[in-house]
């Protein structure tokens, strides 16, 4: 009996059992783990062991990936090593209540916006009037009459309303994208980085079954399953968070990181609270150049992590709150707000209502050649989106002092402008006439002023115009010169295009660079301290000097009136040569650096660059009229107490949102009228001189 329990008490060297050898320990899985692993030691090749350690660190290493996608990100990291584990991922069924959430205060916010940033409180001046100049993606496209525009718009509200209540979904999601995208397309001048995500985002919609929770759809047709694919919720969270990850990726940049991009933010009231810790300067450059930089790019990375989510989640709350207070940019902190929500738990609206969730576990089924169709597709829409905005070297046409049209590039609020001149002369080519139009008088408008594709459609418009009003002093075969002045994040005023071009001549293509658009002299940029410290000299005189810095292009010359209204005007050369004369002296002065010549008032000045580079100078004047008004100001308010104005003036707001939507309404009635029983309708009109 006891030779078969202890068969390994034959390894004694004597051949004999005793009993020292009966009390032997058995060797355990670590005793021969580390047998084996002398035996490697003393048997193994270097070359072998050095193979054998790498697998062992790559095995470490793909287990720690391992663990940070499934602890932090809350996956495996096996769903994204092949299109059929991905498919899988994607079709895998999750509780469909925080996209139906999302879906009722996107339809909201679109409510909204269609009465203010799509223009429907403003549809007689936009689309009311013939004369009128858009300014399409696609040109050929036209403005529907003002009545039908009005229908269009009626559509576009009743689509919205369908997206929120969830009613006939897909049909509310039809009728609501074709006239944004048609009105969205029909001018670029309003282009912006919200606009393009408010239609990416109702796109996406379209596809999804958003209309799962809280819908008419589901109340009149109840579902069997509340669940909805994954890929629902992920082509929403993707799209927000190429929207953070590139705003941030713009911002990381010499312009940005320098902090002259937005200028005196520090003296808003949301920014109060730093003020007690630093001055106006460091709050403009820390806070909101570099920290935003910081927050666009990280904080969709930090909303995804689970570690992280509810640490952040109050510093993209009051993000949003504050860019509301800061910026006129209508639903988009709104509808930011309204995504945060999908980044949590896909039930957390029944758990609100103390109900559980309907979600039964189901295995994941096989993938087949649909589902993997549809994960291509989403692949490959994600691939555009991370292409487009870095697509400018293709679309070299619309590249100007910033690459593409403004829109589809996430690069908000990088760029500001300071526009001082804008002229238009219409040359008749017969008596040689010059005429000067009036900039706006054919637009509301002023994004053509930048872009060279829009100033070119501009000019057309303004030729096709001109011929149906029938001007009697100008003939059909005419010019048209623009002279654009305007500044970029704090730099001098300089020409935007070439003021002797004739845009209706002018080449454009949207494949080749623009020759007669005028490069921004960056070359100038390490002048900017320079500038804001000869402004604060300025500014300091008294309330009503100012100071405008100006560089030109050799050979062009700078036409300057100056009004009676200013006194004290003078003229100083800061790098550079130019060649100064007025209209009433016939002499002519050469100034070079660091000279200044005293300017009289009420006389035009000519200012002409020469030489081999641009030359910069600047301008410092009073007003004298707003002096003597401010004297007189301050005399008959001495001893009254002024009304402070309201931090949050938010009865104010809402009046003016239903006011304008007052006016949205009434115009759809006009068109309705119209078209049903013929009745006028008012218009307002354009000034044009």
């Amino acid at each position: 009996m006891f030779l078969f329990k202890s068969p390994l008490r034959r390894q004694s060297t004597s051949g004999m059992g005793t009993m020292a050898n009966s009390k032997r320990k058995l060797p355990t899985k670590a005793n021969i783990s580390d047998s084996n692993t002398t035996l490697d030691k003393e048997t193994t090749s270097p070359a072998e062991k050095t193979k054998t350690d790498h697998i062992s660190d790559s095995k470490k290493d793909c287990t720690l990936i391992n663990s940070f996608f499934r602890h932090g990100l809350g996956h495996d990291l096996e769903n994204f090593k092949s299109v059929t584990n991905f498919s899988r991922w994607l079709e895998r069924p999750v509780d469909g209540a925080a996209l139906g959430i999302f879906r009722m205060l996107y339809g909201a916010a679109m409510l909204i916006d269609i009465a203010e940033e799509r223009g429907g409180g403003q549809l007689d001046v936009r689309f009311g009037e013939p004369l009128h100049c858009h300014f399409p993606l696609i040109n050929g496209m036209r403005a529907l009459d003002y009545p039908l525009m009005g229908c269009v718009y009626l559509c576009m509200w009743l689509g919205a309303w369908g997206i929120m209540l969830g009613y006939r979904f897909r049909v509310s999601c039809l009728a609501f994208l074709v006239p944004y995208w048609y009105i969205f397309l029909l001018d670029k001048p309003t282009w912006n980085n919200h606009s393009y995500l408010f239609g990416l985002v109702g796109t996406l919609l379209l596809f999804t079954q958003a209309e799962a929770y809280c819908s008419l759809d589901n109340w009149l047709h109840p579902r069997k399953d509340p669940c909805i694919p994954y890929w629902n919720y992920f082509l929403i969270k993707f799209q927000f968070f190429v929207l953070y990850m590139y705003a941030g990726l713009k911002k990381f940049s010499l312009e940005w990181l320098s902090g002259y991009a937005m200028s005196n933010l520090s003296q808003h009231w949301v920014f109060a609270p730093f003020r007690q810790m630093l001055d106006p300067e460091l709050i403009d450059l820390l806070i909101v150049h570099w920290f935003t930089a910081f927050f666009d790019l990280s904080i969709a990375f930090f909303m995804t992590l689970e570690k992280t989510r509810l640490l952040v989640t109050p510093f993209m709350i009051s993000f949003h709150l504050m860019n509301s207070r800061l910026f006129v940019i209508g639903m988009f902190p709104w509808v930011c707000l309204a995504e945060v929500p999908l980044f949590f738990s896909f039930d957390w609206p029944r758990r609100l209502w103390a109900s559980k969730s309907q979600l039964q576990s189901s295995d994941p089924k096989q993938p087949g050649i649909l589902s993997r169709l549809s994960t291509c597709l989403i692949l490959g829409y994600c691939a555009l989106q991370l292409f487009l905005p870095y697509s400018h070297f293709i679309t070299k046409g619309y590249n100007n002092w910033t690459n593409g049209l403004y829109g589809y590039s996430w690069d908000m609020m990088v760029h500001s402008y300071d526009t001082l001149q804008t002229s238009i002369q219409v040359v008749d080519n017969e008596s040689r006439q010059v005429h000067n139009l009036n900039p706006f008088a054919f637009t509301e408008y002023d994004r053509w002023t930048k872009y060279a594709d829009m100033a070119v459609q501009y000019a057309k418009c303004i030729e096709e115009n001109l011929k149906v009003a029938q001007h009697p002093a100008i003939g059909s075969n005419i010019s048209i010169y623009f002279d654009i002045w305007c500044s970029m994040n704090g730099r001098f005023q300089q020409r935007s295009f070439d003021p002797r071009v004739d845009l209706l001549k002018a080449k454009w293509s949207p494949f080749e660079v623009t020759s007669w658009s005028l490069p921004l002299l960056t070359e100038l940029n390490h002048m900017r301290p320079k500038l804001r410290t000869i402004e604060t000299e300025v500014l300091a005189w008294n309330n009503y000097s100012d100071v405008v810095f100006v560089a030109d292009f050799p050979g062009l010359t700078l036409t300057n009136f100056i009004s009676p209204d200013l006194i004290n005007c003078t003229l100083t050369i800061l790098e550079g040569n130019v060649r100064y004369s007025n209209e009433q002296d016939p002499e002519v002065y050469f100034l070079t650096a660091g000279k200044s010549i005293c300017l009289d008032s009420n006389i035009t000045h000519l200012v002409t660059t020469i030489g081999q580079k641009p030359a910069s100078y600047l301008f410092t004047y009073t007003n004298k009229t707003m002096l003597e008004q401010g004297m007189e100001s301050m005399d008959e308010k001495a001893g009254t107490d002024t009304e402070e104005r309201p931090l949050l003036p938010l009865w104010h707001e809402f009046q003016q949102r239903v006011s304008n939507y007052q006016q949205f309404l009434g115009h759809i009635g006009n068109c309705l009228l119209y078209l049903i029983y013929d009745v006028p309708i008012p218009l307002a009109v354009r000034e044009r001189d």
